[in-house]
């Protein structure tokens, strides 16, 4: 008898669908072993780049530029070289690529501007080369062209010693390099190395997800409307400055995974690929297939040999060229979905297998994930998914898709409806585990309390949620504020719970571990074109009169605590007490007891609950302590004896309101 998928053999509720999953595996196979016969190796093929686009020949001493535009009529490279006349006619040759070879002595160089012109059935214009490696814009016309980049002297790595394989537990600070300063201005890749990068190393985070890495033409889309796949947004800087960017995290022992798009891009004509040689189906899927009403953004066709050899050769460049160590790849539900999860529930296994599914986008991130981990074995995949596929974080040989960790993306959108609609006292202890512990055996779980997509204007940061306007007028130290009490232990509390016990590794926004109190704007015609909110307000927390200290501090604690003892590498954690009464929450995960106490009022002394281990235990971490804002009314010098019961062990503890307390046992032992 075929021994089942490893998938299937985990879940046997996936058992009616063994057939789905064994075949999008053949489907797979197949695409893999097609590949190796044309290229050799899935990595071969992801070379793509350095074949299409602008290549430097040191033999021939010249360049040689090739496009792939099989409906076009004619192409012709245009710039400032040739003073953006028609004389560099391309040729085309029978695979529908273009191609010229352009001599040193045409004047092509390092920082020349060029576009391609292009000659359709619908006209000519003058569009950016699909490969270019750099982009900049016109401060006098706004208008984008591509541009050749390569300096005389290549970057020098200096990051050899850093090992990406001892990040074991990733605990992620998500940035955005333009809005990482505090100036009404876009920030630079060197600004962020030089003032935010070691804020980032001193809270102990030991991984950074870049945004809007690649160039995109309108600012306030947040890098999520790609123009230009193998260009890095001249907004913030040169190549260098990045690669300047990267090497100096590694040194720091911090990784570097950035935000790819990979699931949609611009419908710009002028700047991006859309529409490209004019047949309308070039990269992208004809007619309604190929657009997204929602984002209003072009959708790929993964079933094309030449798009998948584009984004798996965008997906090879960013690795090698600039050292990033992984992925957390964007809008993956969209992708994996013909109707993209659009108003759909997922309350159903034939809604993951049967209905809607687009297999030949599934196989594409099987092959993405595939050539990942093919380059760089330690590297991270993270997939933005809402619909909860199961298979999305196993690997492709067991039935999945070949992620790492999948985002856990109810967690957040369920703080927010508590702190919405719910009071205090009404929060159910039951419900929230479920919320936390609720993921796929095997399948690793992001857990974060709120991203980017919670402090947009739409919404409001959790601090905001917790304490609104109040922020702007009682966070002095020594300013009593029952609105800013409540807020400051709520959001303590929301970040501990998060973090130990959503999953198997750890995300943060910038500025929002000290409760950043503004939402993110960035400048638009409704705004009056204002950098206002699209900045951090570092002051803030290096304030030593403000309370965001206190939250920045207790940040870089429960960090410190996650780090030194493993906690969101080991296995789930385990329920010890629900308490609906006392709205009290305990579990242990890799030995540590992690006390949850929302009850607005209510502090018990002499509270008993069971536990694993008997012996003393410490008070490692609290919520309470003065130095993060709180009463110290728990005396964190006491040793709490464990009673030998006949079932076990219990723990008494002075158990205080709105208090989150981490216990460790000073001898791990079951007598």
């Amino acid at each position: 008898m075929k021994k089942a998928l490893a998938l299937i053999e985990d879940d046997p509720w996936l058992a009616p669908y063994e057939a789905d999953i064994s075949q999008r595996l053949v489907y797979f196979q197949q695409a893999l072993q097609d590949i190796k016969a044309t290229h050799q190796s899935l990595l071969n093929f992801a070379q793509g780049d350095k074949y299409l686009g602008f290549n430097y020949d040191k033999k021939a001493s010249g360049w040689w530029y090739r496009e792939w535009a099989p409906a076009a009529l004619d192409l012709k490279l245009v710039g400032d070289f040739n003073q953006w006349s028609e004389s560099h006619a391309m040729e085309r040759l029978e695979s529908g690529i273009w191609e010229i070879f352009i001599p040193d002595s045409d004047g092509l160089a390092h920082e020349s501007k060029v576009k391609v012109r292009v000659t359709t059935t619908k006209g000519t214009s003058d569009r950016i080369p699909a490969y270019i490696k750099r982009a900049v814009q016109d401060e006098t016309t706004y208008d984008f062209s591509g541009q050749i980049w390569q300096p005389t002297k290549a970057y020098q790595w200096q990051d050899q010693d850093f090992d990406l394989a001892a990040i074991q537990q990733p605990i992620i600070y998500e940035c955005h390099i333009g809005m990482a300063q505090e100036a009404e201005k876009v920030g630079t890749f060197r600004e962020f190395a030089e003032h935010v990068l070691p804020r980032i190393k001193s809270l102990g985070y030991n991984c950074i997800q870049l945004m809007a890495i690649k160039e995109h033409p309108y600012y306030g889309s947040f890098g999520y409307h790609v123009a230009n796949f193998f260009a890095v947004s001249s907004r913030f800087g040169t190549p260098e400055d990045l690669k300047y960017l990267i090497d100096q995290a590694h040194q720091m022992d911090i990784a570097v995974i950035m935000d790819m798009v990979h699931s949609h891009a611009v419908k710009n004509l002028a700047e991006g690929l859309a529409d490209f040689d004019g047949s309308g189906h070039q990269y992208f899927h004809a007619g309604g297939r190929g657009y997204h009403t929602g984002w209003d953004s072009m959708l790929f066709d993964y079933g094309k040999k030449e798009v998948q050899q584009f984004l798996l050769s965008n997906i090879r460049f960013w690795l090698e060229e600039y050292h990033f160590d992984g992925f957390r790849f964007d809008g993956v539900t969209s992708m994996l979905y013909l109707h993209h999860g659009d108003h759909v529930s997922f309350d159903h296994y034939d809604k993951y297998f049967k209905e809607g599914v687009d297999n030949e986008a599934v196989r594409y991130l099987q092959l993405a994930n595939t050539l990942i981990h093919d380059i760089k074995l330690h590297a991270i995949s993270i997939a933005e998914d809402m619909s909860g596929m199961p298979g999305i974080c196993r690997l492709v040989s067991e039935g999945g898709v070949g992620f790492d960790y999948r985002l856990g993306m109810g967690i957040p959108d369920y703080w927010i409806k508590l702190l919405k609609h719910s009071r205090d006292e009404d929060w159910s202890m039951n419900e929230l585990w479920q919320v936390m512990s609720n993921r796929r055996w095997k399948e690793k779980t992001i857990a974060y309390a709120e991203s980017h997509d919670q402090a947009m204007v739409g919404d409001k940061t959790l601090a905001f949620w917790l304490m609104d306007k109040e922020m702007y007028w009682h966070m002095q130290r020594g300013d009593d504020n029952l609105i800013i009490a409540r807020g400051i232990a709520l959001h303590k509390m929301i970040r501990l719970l998060t973090a130990s016990a959503g999953g198997e590794g750890y995300l943060n926004f910038i500025g929002n571990e000290f409760g950043h109190p503004e939402w993110l704007d960035f400048p638009r015609e409704g705004n009056n074109w204002s950098y206002q909110y699209a900045r951090r307000q570092w002051s803030l927390v290096d304030n030593p009169e403000l309370k965001y200290r206190y939250l920045n501090d207790f940040d870089q604690a429960m960090i410190q605590l996650l780090k030194d003892h493993q906690v969101i590498q080991s296995l789930p954690g385990q329920v010890l007490n629900i308490d609906e009464v006392n709205k009290t929450l305990i579990f242990e995960r890799n030995h540590l007891i992690f006390v949850f106490n929302f009850h607005p009022e209510a502090s018990i002394f002499d509270y008993k609950f069971p536990v694993k281990l008997g012996g003393d235990y410490n008070l490692i971490l609290s919520s309470d302590e003065s130095r993060f804002g709180g009463y110290d009314r728990v005396d964190m010098k006491y040793s709490y004896p464990a009673t030998k019961l006949q079932t076990g062990f219990q723990l008494s503890i002075y158990n205080t309101c709105r208090t989150a307390m981490v216990f460790k046992p000073k001898v791990v032992s079951k007598d």
